[in-house]
């Protein structure tokens, strides 16, 4: 129950709570309605940041959601050329987070993470099609342990300006593990091939225990 009034937070969310903690206190000489209405902010980031725990299905079998949103797009697609995988179809499934959504992402398959490639961008309105290649991103492939190649893209929003990768190159990973977050709405896609879809769009998922796709 306390675990769910207080969850644990992000890293990431410790300054900005101290920020507007130390707003909040400085208007509260001021005016006391703006300083309500910083506490409520206040309130709003401290659950922003929440980092729950998950439990993953721990099967190679499956795909779990790299994020918690609202699947916005299932299409066929080419690889991205940023991975140089441009020749290749992927079955892409596309995550918006918005700002009311946890924003911790995680990784859908145990395996290694091959590479990891950051592109800087444009902040278009993350539920876009076009932010897949226009908004700043940062591109996550792991190679399963079968072999197979499934990435994982973290594409920053209209809000959003930072994209935080907690992962390396050449990381052994598991199922559900956490691999970075992005601030302040925002999306995340992930790409496969070898896998049957098991999610539709318009479906809420949940990072590390919604399973997208089977083999």
């Amino acid at each position: 129950m306390i675990n769910t009034i207080f969850p644990k937070i992000h890293s990431e969310g410790y300054k900005f709570i101290v920020i507007s903690i130390f707003i909040t206190l400085f208007l509260l000489f001021f005016s006391k309605f703006l300083a309500f209405i910083t506490f409520v902010l206040t309130i709003w980031v401290y659950y922003f940041f929440r980092d729950p725990e998950r439990i993953s299905i721990d099967n190679e079998n499956y795909l779990v959601s790299p994020a918690d949103g609202l699947i916005t797009q299932i299409s066929e697609v080419d690889g991205p050329k940023e991975l140089n995988l441009e020749n290749k179809k992927f079955k892409r499934v596309s995550i918006f987070m918005n700002v009311f959504n946890c924003h911790v992402n995680r990784i859908p398959c145990d395996g290694k993470i091959s590479e990891i490639v950051y592109k800087p961008g444009k902040f278009l309105n993350a539920s876009l099609d076009k932010a897949s290649e226009h908004n700043e991103r940062n591109y996550i492939k792991v190679i399963n342990n079968k072999g197979e190649e499934i990435i994982i893209v973290q594409i920053a929003g209209l809000v959003a300006r930072r994209i935080v990768c907690e992962c390396h190159e050449n990381q052994d990973i598991k199922q559900g593990e956490r691999v970075g977050m992005i601030r302040f709405g925002s999306r995340v896609d992930i790409y496969y091939e070898n896998f049957n879809t098991l999610v539709k769009e318009k479906q809420n998922t949940t990072a590390g225990e919604t399973l997208i796709a089977k083999i």
